[in-house]
C-alpha cells in the first residue's frame, strides 16, 4: 500500500505562522521530482511545536495540494492515546490516505501498553496506520513481536523503523510477512533495508534531493543494483550533513539556501551554529543544489 520514496516534509514558517504558500510549493516540488508519498506533521515537520489547530491545518493543506496524486500519510502520533485518536480521526475525515503514529514518548509504556494504544486507535478509525519506531527520540523500542501482534489488525499495514538495526528489521519482516510494509526511517539504511525486504523510506533527504532518493529506489526495484548503490553513496554527504545538528534544523537551512522556504524554526529548536551552517552550505553547494 505504501512504498518507495516518501518524504517527511518540513513545515515552513514565516513570521511565526505556517507559510501555506511555501508548503504548497514544496508539495509541487516533491511530486514533480518523483516522490511516492508525503508525510506532513512528522518529526521533520516540527509537529511538537505546532498547536492542534496548526497541525490540523497543515494536514488539510497537504491533502488539498496533493489532490490524490500520491498518498498522504499524516503524522498523528501522541503520548496521549485520546489525542492520537483525535488527530487520526481528523486525518481520516479530511482525506489523508494513511496515518503515521509514533510510539508514545516520555511515558515509556510497556509492550502491552504499546499494543493497546495502537489497537484502540486502529479499531476506532478505519484508516491505514503505519507504526513509527524511533527509540532515540521516544525512549521505547517497539519490539518485532509486538509488530507481529499489531500486524494482525487489518488496518495496521506497516512500520517506519528508525533503529538502524538490520537484525531487528529482518526479524520484523520474518515475523510479519510480505504484506506488512517495513519502511526505513533513516536515510542511510534505505539501501540495506531494501535488500532484506523493506519497501522504501520516509525520508529527510528527500526534502532537498527528492529525485535522487526516488531514483535509487526505482533502480533497486528494477534490479539495477549498480545504479542504486551509486545513488546511495552520492547521497551520503547529504545524509550526514542534514544531521550536523538536530533534524529538521539543517534541512530547513538547506531549503532556505535553495530559496524554497524562510529559514525559520520554533523554540526550543534554533538556527545552526555558524560553523555548522558553513559546513552544510559547502555540502549543499558541492551537491549542486545551490
Amino acid at each position: 500500500m505504501f512504498k518507495g520514496a516518501i518524504v517527511a516534509i518540513v513545515t515552513p514558517f514565516k513570521n511565526g505562522e505556517v507559510d501555506e504558500e511555501a508548503l504548497r510549493e514544496l508539495v509541487e516540488f516533491q511530486i514533480e521530482n518523483g516522490t511516492d508519498g508525503i508525510v506532513p506533521c512528522g518529526t521533520t515537520g516540527e509537529s511538537a511545536t505546532m498547536s492542534h489547530e496548526e497541525h490540523d491545518r497543515v494536514v488539510e493543506i497537504v491533502v488539498d495540494a496533493v489532490n490524490k496524486r500520491v498518498p498522504v500519510i499524516a503524522g498523528t502520533g501522541s503520548n496521549n492515546t485520546k489525542e492520537a485518536l483525535r488527530l487520526t480521526k481528523h486525518a481520516h475525515e479530511v482525506g489523508a490516505d494513511g496515518a503515521l503514529m509514533v510510539t508514545p514518548y516520555y511515558n515509556r509504556p510497556t509492550q502491552e501498553g504499546l499494543y493497546q494504544h495502537y489497537k484502540m486507535v486502529a479499531e476506532e478509525v478505519p484508516i491505514p496506520i503505519i507504526l513509527y519506531n524511533v527509540p532515540s527520540r521516544t525512549g521505547t523500542n517497539l519490539l518485532p513481536e509486538t509488530d507481529a501482534r499489531l500486524s494482525r489488525i487489518s488496518n495496521i499495514v506497516g512500520v517506519k523503523e528508525a533503529t538502524a538495526d538490520l537484525k531487528q528489521v529482518s526479524k520484523i519482516i520474518d515475523l510479519c510477512g510480505d504484506d506488512f510494509a517495513v519502511i526505513s526511517g533513516d536515510d542511510f539504511t534505505v539501501f540495506p533495508i531494501l535488500a532484506v525486504g523493506g519497501k522504501g523510506v520516509i525520508s529527510v533527504v528527500s526534502n532537498v534531493a527528492p529525485a535522487d532518493m526516488a531514483s535509487m529506489i526505482d533502480a533497486f526495484e528494477a534490479g539495477d543494483m549498480d545504479k542504486a548503490k551509486e545513488l546511495h553513496y552520492k547521497m551520503r554527504s547529504l545524509m550526514d550533513a542534514l544531521f550536523f545538528e538536530t533534524n529538521p534544523v539543517p534541512t530547513k537551512a538547506a531549503l532556505a539556501m535553495m530559496g524554497k522556504i524562510e529559514y525559520e524554526l520554533r523554540l526550543p529548536l534554533c538556527g545552526m551554529s555558524d560553523a555548522n551552517y558553513e559546513r552544510l552550505k559547502k555540502v549543499v553547494s558541492d551537491y549542486g543544489l545551490i
